[in-house]
């Protein structure tokens, strides 16, 4: 608290750290803080995720209700890890090698999903949403990923073999 207490009191702060760097160490939250804003937000996401699935089912208007709730629920709970590691490094690591084609599939489809009002389409981009969202969440874990690509190639093989 006295670090924010500092920064907009505008004392001098630290010449090695840029501006953002300095909001940044003002603004840090305990680690119990942060554990719990972490599951607020999870389990905002996972009831409004709910939520959608629930409305789907609304004559008219349920399609319409169903992306709006599923989508923020999606959107709250990758934001929900922002409160464990902080969101300038969340922005970093979303945007990495291993995760940068997940997490631009994962903007792509919420963007498309908020745009079509078709089942069919809206349940594309759902399906999608919720793979890339999956992968991203795997690419946390090591080595899963590639374990994942393995299994679904030789399951794959199999099916090619079936099929002559």
């Amino acid at each position: 608290m006295d670090k924010l207490k500092s920064v907009l009191s505008g004392e001098e702060a630290p010449s090695h750290l840029c501006p953002l760097q300095t909001v940044n160490e003002a603004s840090t939250l305990g680690w119990g803080t942060r554990v719990k804003g972490f599951v607020a937000c999870f389990v905002v996401g996972g009831v409004c995720t709910l939520l959608g699935v629930c409305f789907l089912f609304l004559p008219r208007i349920g399609l319409t209700l169903f992306i709006i709730f599923y989508t923020f629920g999606n959107l709250c709970a990758l934001g929900s890890t922002m409160f464990l590691m902080g969101p300038l490094k969340q922005l970093k690591r979303m945007c990495d090698k291993t995760r940068a084609l997940a997490t631009a599939i994962m903007i792509v489809t919420v963007l498309c999903f908020l745009q079509w009002k078709n089942f069919g389409l809206a349940l594309l981009f759902c399906i999608l949403q919720v793979l890339s969202f999956t992968w991203y969440s795997l690419s946390y874990i090591p080595f899963v990923r590639f374990v994942i690509s393995i299994l679904c190639f030789r399951v794959s093989s199999a099916f090619q073999l079936l099929a002559v």
